[in-house]
This record gives C-alpha cells, sequence and structure tokens, in this order.
C-alpha cells in the first residue's frame, strides 16, 4: 500500500485502488500523485486503511513493513493561468473540499484563444480527475461576478463551485454551488455562508438552462446573493433568485476566490462520463 504526503497522507493511486499488487518476481509498479514525500507499506490483505491519515501506521499487525522517502527534488513551481485580468493558480493537489476527496490535473484547467475558462472533469485510469484554480490575489469586500454557460444538464454527481477560502486564519467560506450532491432530483443549486449544518445558512434553488450570471456582494455584515439569466443586466426581470445573509457572515482576511468543478462521491448515482464547464468572466469591483 503506497501513500503520498500533500499536508496528509493520501492513499495511492487511489481511494478505490488502495493496494499495489507485488509480481511473482517480488517487484512492484505503481503510479501516484505529486507529494513532499512518499510511503510504502507492505501489509497483508485483511489491512484496511484510511483515505488519508495524519500520521502513519507503525510497523504490527496486519502491517508488516514500512519505509518512508522524502522527495528528491523540490516540487515545481505551481502552474498559473491569466483569466479576465487576473492570475489563477491552477491546483494539482488532493482535497476533500465539498465531502469527498478529488485528485486535481493541471491539465483540467485552461484558457482558450478567446479568452474562456474551461474546467473538466476526466478520467486517469480507473480515476476520475477533477479541475480547480486559485485567484492569487486577497480581494476582500466587494462584488463577485461570475458569467457562466449552460450548467443545467451537471450529471448528480458533478459539482460546480464559486467559493472563498481563507488558508492562513479561519475558513471565511463562502459558496455559490451547482450540483445535485449525488441525487438525480431537486433543486440543483445553492448559496451558501459556511457552516452549512446551520438551517438559516444555505438556500436551494433551480438554476435554468442556459447562460447564468452569478453574484456575491459582500460587506461588513452581509452577503448578498444573485443569480440572473443571459443579460448581465441586474434588472428585475433578468434575476432568477437573490438572497441576503446578514448572520454569521466572516470578516476579510487572507481569503482567495476558488473556482472548481468536482465529483461528489455518491455511490447510488455515480458519475458516468467526463464533464467539461465554461466560465466566460470573472468580475471583481470594490
Amino acid at each position: 500500500m503506497l501513500f503520498a504526503r500533500s499536508g496528509v497522507w493520501w492513499v495511492q493511486p487511489t481511494v478505490e485502488q488502495p493496494f499495489t499488487e507485488i509480481q511473482s518476481d517480488s517487484t512492484w509498479a505503481s503510479r501516484t500523485h505529486p507529494g513532499a514525500a512518499y510511503a510504502a507499506l507492505l501489509v497483508d490483505s485483511s489491512y484496511r486503511a484510511p483515505s488519508t491519515t495524519n500520521v502513519l501506521p507503525e510497523r504490527g499487525g496486519a502491517v508488516l513493513a514500512v519505509t518512508v522517502a522524502e522527495a528528491e527534488s523540490s516540487p515545481s513551481a505551481p502552474k498559473k493561468l491569466s483569466f479576465d485580468g487576473y492570475q489563477w493558480e491552477v491546483m494539482s493537489t488532493a482535497n476533500n473540499h465539498g465531502g469527498s476527496t478529488n485528485f486535481y490535473e493541471t491539465s483540467n484547467a485552461f484558457v482558450d484563444h478567446s479568452g474562456l475558462l474551461h474546467l473538466r472533469i476526466a478520467r486517469h485510469g480507473q480515476q476520475w480527475t477533477s479541475a480547480q484554480v486559485k485567484l492569487i490575489r486577497s480581494l476582500g469586500y466587494g462584488s463577485y461576478r461570475f458569467i457562466v454557460r449552460d450548467v443545467s444538464q451537471l450529471e448528480p454527481a458533478a459539482v460546480l463551485s464559486f467559493y472563498t477560502w481563507d488558508d492562513i486564519g479561519p475558513p471565511r467560506e463562502m459558496d455559490i454551488e451547482v450540483g445535485r450532491w449525488g441525487e438525480i432530483a431537486g433543486k440543483n443549486a445553492q448559496f451558501v455562508v459556511q457552516p452549512y449544518v446551520v438551517p438559516a445558512n444555505s438556500v436551494r434553488f433551480i438554476a435554468p438552462p442556459g447562460k447564468l450570471t452569478y453574484s456575491l456582494q459582500w460587506q461588513p455584515g452581509s452577503a448578498a446573493f444573485k443569480t440572473l439569466r443571459e443579460t448581465a443586466s441586474f434588472s428585475q426581470a433578468a434575476r432568477v433568485v437573490q438572497h441576503v445573509f446578514t448572520s454569521g457572515i466572516p470578516s476579510a482576511g487572507n481569503e482567495n476566490v476558488h473556482i472548481s468543478l468536482f465529483v461528489f462521491d455518491n455511490r447510488h448515482n455515480p458519475l458516468q462520463r467526463e464533464t467539461e464547464v465554461i466560465v466566460e468572466k470573472f468580475e471583481f469591483l470594490p
């Protein structure tokens, strides 16, 4: 069993394929995601490990041997792209944002010759890989606007998310999410001020077909979300839904905007095919 360390230890090559078989000539080969260190555990078939762990198991019982190797070279510089006048980091490390472990490939996010941002969920072997970009600058209070081409037909297990996240202090997370979280029926989008477990912190709605504009107006003590049809006008006729949260609003800090297309692990309705989303525009006004 193999692990790669990126913050925590992640089982490799996938959660669904945690074991690497030793061949009859006592050799083995596998693939792994990049990490700062790698570990190989010799285990018997009864061993069951979590998908992530802070501390590697010690030798004993079903674990017959443990060896760790630090990466020989420092990680390469993060891939970056330019979208709508801003620099974005293309994420390549795994995380479980959204409640499911996702592995991110840099090739799944790119800007085309027309300046449009493409995000893909693609299959690599037996594993789905997702896409995520993070705005390098922290923008703070102001108006955030995203224009997205039709995503009303996303599979139940695919989720598009625009959210704020602070890697240094409190999370300061607020979300605009399009997805059914694995459910076939029901509303397909939501506005959230985390934590979502507080009933008043989320509003679900139907995102209709066609090009839509999603926006967040963030001020001290207030987060006003809005979804509009194709036009960028904020007229009453264009409005799909709007909601203003005034409780539990995070203060500005070191948060960054993330745009992510990822897989939500639902065993009843697993993802069936590769998916692509096109984001036409990102705009920020202080």
